[in-house]
């Protein structure tokens, strides 16, 4: 039999990882490139990533694109802006030299990657937050509607929760915590106030984000306030599950496989315990897991499924064992 050979691409904002992974379940090469948020970079900067990223990653491997079976792109923000879209749909065509592959939102790789491409639903708490799922050929998302009005539970959402409890230790509203300190000491300021100048001048989502260890810090130091953070954050997280439950459609006493991805979840038991609680509340039904596979490989996988050549239980399990 000829081996097939599958590229997939799992955008971020932050990072784009790229992957060849043979239909045997065999990982041949991995690459890791700057973000990929086409809002950030226009259609153009998007379009070098993605040359830059596949050029070395097909090296890596010692092929060329034409070798390739089939390739998924997971971009993020992909399908929120219909001008946009079939700008992004032609990207990789002139790239790979052929019409085999196809784009999508990136959370469609942490869902494959978590859950092996079976049905259940994912949340991802990185930057920003989203659910998504499938079961029985439906697909379903929740959130992931920005950092202005949504990504409850992120880790922007959680910096940014922090950063108004800060101010209300500072005020005397709240009793100081460790986050008080922490925060003052890593935004190296010398009067409370002058955190309003050190947020808002070097605003942007990524880096607001990275201020969300320094809350788990804190809640490890046993600040209440960081604590609670963490577990109105889970709480957040569920309701996105539930949400994508309910429009997946599954029956009310049926399993439902839940996993995870994001940066969030580095917080471990800070964000785990209270996640695993709340989505007890919401259903008996849930079958919460660790995450099988990263989103890049998430990616490999679900780009054999489109070309309707699903990687065997057998391949999975390599997979697994190596990535592991």
């Amino acid at each position: 039999m000829i081996r097939k050979l599958f590229l997939g691409i799992d955008g971020g904002g932050t990072k784009t990882h790229f992957v060849v992974v043979d239909s045997d379940g065999n990982p041949l090469a991995a690459h890791e490139g700057p973000g990929s948020y086409h809002v950030e970079l226009g259609i153009e900067g998007l379009r070098q990533v993605l040359f830059d990223g596949m050029a070395a990653v097909l090296a890596q491997a010692a092929i060329d694109a034409s070798a390739l079976t089939y390739a998924f792109f997971g971009l993020p923000a992909y399908g929120e802006d219909s001008e946009a879209q079939p700008l992004l749909d032609d990207i990789p065509a002139p790239l790979l030299g052929h019409r085999r592959y196809r784009c999508g939102n990136d959370m469609i790789c942490a869902w494959a990657g978590s859950l092996g491409g079976q049905a259940g639903i994912n949340i991802v708490a990185g930057t920003g937050s989203i659910g998504y799922g499938e079961r029985r050929g439906r697909s379903a998302r929740a959130g992931g509607w920005g950092e202005i009005f949504g990504d409850e539970g992120s880790a922007y959402w959680i910096a940014v929760q922090a950063l108004n409890v800060f101010s209300r230790m500072s005020d005397g509203r709240l009793a100081r915590g460790p986050l008080h300190g922490i925060l003052r000491a890593e935004l190296e300021v010398v009067a409370d106030l002058e955190i309003c100048a050190r947020v808002l001048n070097a605003h942007s989502r990524e880096r607001i984000a990275a201020m969300a260890p320094l809350v788990a810090r804190a809640a490890r130091q046993g600040d209440i306030g960081a604590m609670r953070i963490f577990d109105e954050a889970a709480r957040e997280l569920a309701e996105l599950v539930e949400a994508v439950r309910r429009a997946l459609l599954f029956e009310p006493d049926e399993p439902v496989p839940v996993s995870y991805s994001g940066g969030v979840f580095e917080a471990g038991t800070l964000i785990l315990d209270p996640l695993r609680r709340h989505l007890a509340y919401q259903s008996a039904s849930y079958k919460f897991r660790p995450p099988m596979l990263t989103p890049s490989l998430g990616a490999a996988i679900y780009a054999a499924k489109l070309a309707d050549e699903p990687f065997s239980a057998a391949a999975m399990q390599r997979l697994a064992s190596i990535a592991c």
